[in-house]
């Protein structure tokens, strides 16, 4: 077939414009056969062909060239519409799954070149699906890249409703752009509900930690507090043996006091003498006072004598 292909561009190149045109009529029904018969490797290259080196312009033939390598590349599955993937019903778990569903990726820049080329059709039909398959290609990507997911997803969303716009009744478009909608604001709300799931747990975290920190410190003041009031009792202690060691040095200084006066007075010593022979206390008493006076007697003599002058005719004895 390729045999084939390439022996018509030859005889197209050396033909009049009417053999040329023939030629490209037959090339483009090879290239439709071969897409209803979905031999879609085949349809590309006879598409190729006719659009790229024949440099027919055919935005119909573009369209089944761009689905054709969309087929290629992505398996066809749901053609035009959102796979199961997009509404939930199935959960892919890893990009590998997605890699398995796309099958051969080598298809997939012939497929969003020619699209884009489409998108500036005056036919807005074919304008609106090319905007609609952009918006699935765009969708499948997000798929495949998780750092670029958000991005992705926006470009769908925006080339389903360019599609609307083209073509308000397509409705395969319409049905793409609710769902993907709808997916957008639930994984949204999912964001949302997983933010303040963080949120309350980092506030129960920090809650937690400041009960933890509040307990220490109430654990460290009663430290302190205990330690005071411990070492306000120590001083207290020791304060009140200070103060009972000085009252015992005072009354033992008084003690002593008392006791050095009782024995340097005589008086007391003979009184106690006397208490000691059963003496009378009255009679005791006239005896000390007896005493007392002589006593006097005897220091005023002593004085007079010391004050007389010296006779010096008489010896000193």
């Amino acid at each position: 077939m390729k045999y084939l292909i390439g022996l018509l561009i030859i005889l197209t190149s050396v033909t009049d414009p009417v053999t040329r045109i023939a030629k490209s009529n037959k090339l483009k029904r090879t290239a439709e056969s071969a897409y209803e018969e979905e031999n879609y490797k085949e349809a590309v290259e006879a598409y190729r062909t006719l659009l790229d080196s024949m440099n027919v312009e055919d935005d119909r033939a573009r369209l089944n060239l761009a689905n054709a390598a969309y087929i290629l590349s992505y398996g066809g599955d749901n053609m035009g519409l959102l796979s199961d993937i997009s509404s939930g019903k199935t959960q892919v778990q890893d990009s590998s799954q997605l890699t398995a569903i796309s099958g051969d990726l080598q298809y997939f820049d012939v497929a969003e070149r020619n699209y884009k080329g489409v998108t500036s059709s005056a036919d807005a039909s074919l304008a609106s699906s090319a905007h609609n398959q952009l918006g699935i290609i765009s969708y499948k990507m997000s798929e495949q890249s998780p750092d670029e997911k958000e991005s992705f997803m926006q470009s769908a969303l925006g080339n389903f409703k360019k599609a609307l716009l083209k073509n308000p009744a397509n409705e395969q478009a319409r049905y793409n752009y609710e769902l993907l909608k709808k997916l957008i604001r639930q994984q949204q709300e999912q964001q949302e509900q997983e933010q303040e799931q963080d949120q309350q747990q980092q506030q129960q975290e920090q809650q937690k930690d400041q009960e933890n920190q509040d307990q220490k410190d109430q654990k460290q003041d009663q430290k302190n507090e205990d330690q005071k009031d411990e070492q306000q009792q120590e001083q207290e202690q020791q304060q009140q043996e200070q103060e009972q060691k000085n009252e015992q040095e005072q009354q033992q200084e008084q003690q002593e006091q008392q006791e050095g006066e009782q024995k340097d007075d005589p008086m007391e010593k003979l009184m106690e003498k006397l208490k000691e022979m059963n003496i009378p206390l009255e009679k005791a008493q006239m005896i000390l006072e007896a005493m007392k006076n002589n006593e006097v007697q005897y220091v005023q003599q002593k004085k007079r004598k010391a004050s007389q002058k010296k006779d010096s005719s008489k010896p000193d004895w």
